[in-house]
């Protein structure tokens, strides 16, 4: 039987959790930056801490935590910037599920949950060297979605597809 997946408000004293996690999150990523300087540890064996200040002092940041078994299993960050420079309710500004709990449906679950918990339009931009998010997202989104788009932006601020969609209230 499989655990019960759960996604909650992170509060301001799960920042070192969230903190910690950001590591493996950027982990995973720097596959996908080499050929620069980005990505790279620094002298104490740490990727450059990601700032999560706002994730806590502005009101369209939500810091979620994803929980499995009562276990921390991930965490998506959401906020209201546009990819596209359309008009969005939601961005899907961070989303990461540990490795153990990959491709076994968690991601999914969490991702169909946080959509249910925060109706309207979204954004999701992956990555363009992130083949395998696209297909994710998709998967995840479209039972959900009224409305579904794939915008391909190149811009100075992002490179990749970015799906725009309506999740009724």
């Amino acid at each position: 039987m499989k655990a019960a997946v759960e996604v909650v408000a992170a509060l301001p004293e799960d920042r070192a959790a969230l903190a910690n996690m950001m590591q493996l999150y950027t982990h995973d990523f720097s596959e996908l930056w080499t050929g620069g300087p980005r990505g790279e540890l620094g002298a104490d064996g740490l990727f450059t801490a990601y700032p999560l200040d706002a994730w806590w002092r502005e009101p369209d940041h939500i810091p979620l935590l994803v929980k499995v078994g009562g276990f921390l299993a991930g965490f998506a960050l959401l906020d209201k910037m546009s990819h596209t420079g359309q008009p969005l309710d939601r961005n899907m500004a961070e989303f990461f599920i540990v490795r153990k709990h990959r491709r076994s449906g968690i991601g999914t679950a969490a991702a169909r949950a946080i959509f249910n918990r925060y109706p309207g339009r979204w954004e999701t931009a992956v990555a363009r060297a992130n083949h395998g998010a696209l297909a994710f997202w998709h998967a995840a989104i479209e039972p959900l979605a009224d409305e579904m788009e794939l915008v391909d932006v190149e811009s100075a601020l992002w490179d990749g597809p970015v799906l725009r969609f309506r999740i009724a209230g």
